[in-house]
């Protein structure tokens, strides 16, 4: 495996900076992830890596080379896309084996048999071996497509959400294995998405990217429960982080120049109470918990609840904070009071 190191690296196209002074460092064996939406620069960072687009300023490294003029295919990295696309007229065994029968890196045949056995044996897909590939369901596709690129073992995974047009059942399960077989390898990541909880879930850390500028860069565990701005503290948390006017409920001194709170479900102290502030407007049960949705004036309030919490729609309820999250009038959080 290898590091990579992303130095000051830019990329516009005409009038568009898909990527703008990006830097980051990626360990080897460490499992990176790129969070933010559509169009934020992720996927223009990977085909940069990858050698498929050329930054027009700064460096991108490889295991301590400058990538700067090698071509591709003499990075010695691999490129999981969002799309699989397999050879329909070849079997589950020969789209594995394609890239060990590349000329530019021809295997022996014995040796790509002991590969693609291993690696579908990873990926659970052994007895479909000898399938066309389209007798597969999506997610075998899916694992097919990820399968061929760990066959070739290269110095680095770059992953462009892979995981996306699958259904949540087949993205959970695909979830845990990605993760699982990328800590058997020892193998190097860097993978995009937009989901929350892809990001939580398999990342030794998380990069959020807004507008191709890298926000922040911390664990899944910092970068939740520490964000640097409200953009960040936004992309996490289900539901969705409230926001709310400083002072407008009772949490003693204010650091200075805050205006906004951000009250996540744990930051809210809940209770009934016929003179509460606050209006019970309707409770989503989703079996292992609720949603609560409440009403504070002009100011919605979603949290959590256990399953047998006892409020009901229309309920008076006396709402609190407990160590919630400050920001200034520019998004930015505020530490100290």
């Amino acid at each position: 495996m290898a590091d990579i190191s992303l130095r000051n690296v830019s990329k516009r196209f005409k009038s568009v900076a898909a990527v703008d002074g990006l830097s980051l460092e990626i360990a080897d064996g460490e499992f990176t992830v790129l969070l933010g939406p559509t169009g934020a620069g992720k996927t223009t960072t990977l085909r940069i890596v990858a050698g498929l687009e050329q930054p027009d300023q700064g460096e991108v490294w490889i295991d301590g080379r400058n990538a700067r003029g090698l071509e591709p295919a003499s990075r010695d990295v691999t490129f999981v896309f969002q799309q699989y696309s397999l050879y329909p007229h070849l079997s589950v065994f020969d789209n594995l084996a394609f890239p060990l029968r590349s000329p530019a890196r021809r295997v022996a045949e014995p040796e790509i048999k002991r590969r693609v056995e291993e690696i579908a044996s990873l990926l659970r897909i052994a007895h479909k071996l000898t399938n066309k590939s389209t007798q597969l369901s999506g997610g075998e596709m899916q694992r097919v497509a990820i399968g061929r690129a760990l066959v070739r073992r290269p110095s680095v995974y770059l992953m462009d959400e892979p995981l996306s047009s699958l259904d949540a059942k087949l993205r959970g399960d695909l979830r845990l294995e990605l993760k699982r077989i990328q800590q058997d390898l020892g193998a190097t990541i860097l993978y995009v998405t937009h989901d929350q909880i892809e990001a939580m879930t398999m990342a030794n850390r998380i990069g959020v990217i807004d507008k191709g500028r890298l926000i922040q860069v911390g664990s899944p565990r910092q970068i939740y429960e520490d964000p640097d701005s409200v953009y960040v503290a936004q992309r996490f948390g289900q539901p969705q982080i409230n926001l709310l006017p400083a002072g407008l409920l009772p949490n003693g001194a204010l650091p200075r120049g805050a205006v906004t709170v951000g009250a996540r479900t744990e930051h809210l102290e809940l209770r009934k109470d016929k003179g509460g502030r606050a209006l019970v407007e309707w409770v989503e049960h989703l079996g292992d918990q609720n949603h609560l949705h409440l009403r504070l004036g002009e100011h919605a309030i979603t949290t959590l609840t256990p399953p047998d919490t006892p409020f009901k729609s229309g309920d008076q309820v006396a709402v609190g904070l407990a160590k919630p999250l400050y920001f200034d009038a520019q998004g930015q959080r505020l530490r100290s009071a």
